[in-house]
């Protein structure tokens, strides 16, 4: 099951328009790219809990045929926190092991590693697990040496940790876990059903993941690190999408100057003098303005930047439209949406 029912507000406003399993890695949705890499371990059946914004969420993925998957709607309402979303499709998970995974995470992490630890120490729960250089903005997990979980710490002051390994938010599950969660209440896993396990002294364990990708894009730091990460080939994306370079339909003026890591997206446009530097991202349908300079940024679907304009360090929302001759630095910029009513 993929997490896909939060409002994303970490992002706003480029998630006010766009909802976050709809964020673009590479031209593509990252919910897309996790869709795949589920497959590549032989999952079939994915679900997917949706709430804000979901039309946009089913008219993009459709029945998940696109991504190698057969996709699964959960339509909430209300939310009711990551263990309570699970819990709705309980009759879907049926009686075999499962995996969850948030819709912020991009990962190239062994899952079927992962699930052979799990089964091998008949775990209730298992969690998997990276290093981290700083932790400070993660959730900490503390192991015993068999791997079993004694403790967290929740985004620890630096120099207070007790481990260097973070909670990736990739989770395998028992069907067992269910009956921990109530029906009809906002239940989390972090926050109810974990700290229970500990208490109880279950079989809960984590794995590290050697030599694994993984990053949570839930922010906008971390999005441009991920999107770098991509475009630098330092995690490799299932299905073979293009991730540097330009399509036949792109438009091309003169002396356009492309210097390292960009991609640029179907139909896009680019005027004469144009200067794009990577790490850059630039999207479908893009129009760049003659004179115009792209640095170290990402710009989303149908945006236009006029003549002269330059945008560094920073992301652009969808169909948005800087001046000619603005200057945008170190900026996260999007439209704001029409007010209802």
């Amino acid at each position: 099951m993929i997490l896909a029912g939060g409002m994303s507000t970490r992002l706003y406003p480029l998630t006010k328009e766009v909802p976050k399993p709809l964020v673009p890695i590479a031209g593509e949705p990252n919910s897309g790219h996790l869709m795949r890499y589920l497959h590549s371990f032989g999952v079939e059946d994915v679900a997917i809990n949706v709430h804000y914004l979901a039309d946009k969420i089913t008219r993009a993925f459709g029945d998940g045929s696109d991504y190698g998957v057969k996709l699964h709607y959960l339509h909430e309402e209300k939310l009711l926190g990551s263990a309570g979303a699970v819990k709705q499709m309980e009759a879907f998970l049926g009686d075999d092991t499962f995996v969850v995974i948030g819709c912020d995470e991009i990962t190239d992490m062994r899952l079927d590693a992962l699930v052979a630890f799990h089964r091998k120490r008949k775990a209730v729960a298992t969690i998997g697990l990276v290093e981290a250089d700083d932790v400070t903005h993660y959730g900490v997990v503390i192991l015993d040496d068999d791997g079993r979980i004694v403790d967290f710490q929740e985004k620890p002051a630096a120099g207070t940790e007790r481990s260097n390994l973070v909670n990736t938010g990739v989770y395998v599950f028992e069907p067992s876990i269910l009956e921990r969660i109530p029906a009809g209440a906002f239940w989390d896993f972090g926050k109810n059903v974990f700290p229970d396990l500990q208490r109880e002294g279950a079989p809960f364990y984590g794995l590290r993941m050697q030599g694994a990708y993984w990053r949570d894009i839930g922010t906008p730091g971390e999005y441009r690190l991920a999107t770098r990460d991509v475009l630098e080939g330092r995690v490799r994306l299932l299905g073979n999408p293009r991730v540097r370079g330009y399509p036949a339909d792109a438009t091309l003026g003169n002396d356009v100057r492309i210097e390292g890591d960009v991609r640029i997206g179907s139909h896009a446009s680019l005027g004469d003098r144009v200067r794009v530097a990577g790490p850059s991202v630039i999207g479908d349908r893009v129009e760049v303005g003659a004179g115009a300079t792209i640095e170290n940024s990402i710009i989303w679907d149908g945006t236009t930047i006029g003549p002269g304009a330059a945008v560094r360090d920073s992301v652009v929302g969808v169909n948005y439209r800087i001046a000619p001759g603005a200057v945008v630095e170190g900026a996260v910029i999007a439209n704001e949406p029409e007010p209802v009513g």
